[in-house]
């Protein structure tokens, strides 16, 4: 089992698109032209999200052409309609005789309480994140869906630290596996059963589920993880689908408390279908890699101008 680069499953492109000075952004991750086989599974409360009931393994479209995650909010959604502008002039989409449709589901993370709540991603900035897919400018840290990402926010968003976008991938004898994660999470994060990040008392990360116990909170709504799992393994969508629901678990290890009211973290699958592979296997190295992607996720953003990172607080 050998870590590899997230632009190692080749067939996917991936591109950030940023706004730095308001603080939002997105990712695209465009499919193969023919598409990728998809599968979702929405967990948390206040899910944003666009074209999930058409990845139920009942419904007829077996395939997507990209995927968007997004800031801004539902406003953020508007990004998918540069994605689907620009694979339409490339001659790519859906079949339906008259036009050639792009099938493009996004979901969203709520970062309006970051930088500007003006400034969201819109039609434009998804046309230059698809763009910048073609050149594989996707990198961890502060950048696309993860420039305004912030965890441990029960306290306020005064009070939560700066996180953003991570991957993790791994070649298990050339069956290749991934995740990107957008990490806006109410609750703390854990890595290897330590506190890694959470909301912040004295300069010092707290547990939120301590905090919830006695009765510390400010409530805040503004949540939301984000994410794909990524590989080259031959998938039908009901398996897709089963693989998004196990790599849930990542969430659950790595984000403490996950999947409450206030978020709406939502986890997409996307396979290529290159490798035969056992769907147990998938789904458990899936939530291996999502729970990885969530870490780096915080180690990879330096230093913020807003808000405490854990690098700035020498947490690594």
């Amino acid at each position: 089992m050998q870590p590899i680069s997230i632009h190692d499953l080749t067939a996917f492109h991936l591109g950030n698109a940023e706004n730095t000075e308001a603080g939002t952004g997105c990712t695209v991750i465009l499919s193969p032209p023919e598409g990728a086989v998809p599968g979702v599974d929405v967990r948390g409360g206040a899910p944003g999200t666009r074209e999930t009931d058409l990845l139920r393994s009942e419904e007829m479209m077996p395939i997507i052409h990209a995927l968007v995650l997004s800031g801004g909010s539902a406003f953020g959604l508007d990004a998918a309609g540069g994605v689907m502008a620009h694979l339409e002039e490339a001659g790519i989409g859906f079949d339906t005789g008259v036009a050639k449709v792009p099938i493009v589901p996004a979901a969203v993370l709520f970062d309006l309480a970051y930088g500007d709540p003006q400034v969201r991603p819109d039609a434009a900035m998804g046309r230059t994140a698809a763009k910048n897919a073609l050149l594989r400018n996707y990198q961890d840290g502060s950048f696309g869906a993860g420039a305004g990402a912030t965890v441990g926010k029960i306290l306020g968003p005064q009070a939560a630290m700066k996180s953003g976008i991570g991957s993790y991938a791994l070649d298990i004898n050339g069956l290749k596996i991934g995740a990107v994660v957008a990490v806006n999470a109410l609750g703390s994060i854990y890595e290897e059963g330590k506190l890694l990040a959470g909301p912040l008392l004295s300069g010092v990360p707290q547990s939120t589920e301590e905090l919830m116990m006695t009765g510390l909170s400010a409530g805040f709504p503004g949540n939301t993880t984000i994410g794909c799992i990524l590989t080259n393994a031959k998938l039908d969508k009901s398996q897709a689908n089963k693989i998004a629901s196990m790599g849930h678990d990542g969430f659950a290890r790595a984000i403490r408390p996950v999947h409450t009211q206030a978020d709406g973290d939502t986890l997409f699958v996307l396979g290529s279908g290159e490798e035969k592979a056992d769907v147990n296997i998938l789904g458990t190295l899936g939530a291996l890699v999502v729970e990885r992607a969530i870490h780096r996720a915080l180690h990879a953003v330096s230093d913020d101008p807003r808000l405490p990172t854990v690098n700035t607080l020498n947490l690594r």
